[in-house]
C-alpha cells in the first residue's frame, strides 16, 4: 500500500521540543525527495523542510536553525526534530513526497 503515516504530534510548551516521524510504504524511498509541510488554523499549507536522496536539506526561513529534517533509508522514515518551538508553529504537520501526502499530525505549542 502506497502511503505516508505521520506520528509524534502533541502539546508542547513554548521553547520546548518535539520530534515528528513519517513512515513510508509502497514507494522507492531511497530515491525520494521527502518533505514536511504544515497548515495552521485559517491559513494555507506551507512548506517547512525538504531532504533529498543524498541528504541535502532545505528549510523555510521561519524554521531555519530550530528544525532539523533527517532520513533513515533502512527504516524508510523521515524525521522532523523541532526545537525552540513557538506558538506560531502550531499547525497540522504533513509528510509529503511528490504527489503523496500523509494525513497529518497536530502540533500545538501553548502554555
Amino acid at each position: 500500500q502506497v502511503q505516508l503515516v505521520e506520528s509524534g504530534g502533541g502539546l508542547v510548551q513554548p521553547g520546548g521540543s518535539l520530534g515528528l516521524s513519517c513512515a513510508a510504504s509502497g514507494i522507492i524511498f531511497s530515491i525520494a525527495n521527502m518533505g514536511w509541510y504544515r497548515q495552521a488554523p485559517g491559513k494555507q499549507r506551507e512548506w517547512v523542510a525538504t531532504i533529498g536522496p543524498r541528504g541535502i536539506t532545505n528549510y523555510a526561513e521561519s524554521v531555519k536553525g530550530r528544525f532539523t529534517i533527517s532520513r533513515d533509508d533502512a527504516k524508510r522514515t523521515v524525521t522532523l526534530q523541532m526545537n525552540s518551538l513557538k506558538p506560531e508553529d502550531t499547525a497540522v504537520y504533513y509528510c509529503n513526497t511528490n504527489k503523496l501526502w500523509g494525513k497529518g499530525t497536530l502540533v500545538t505549542v501553548s502554555s
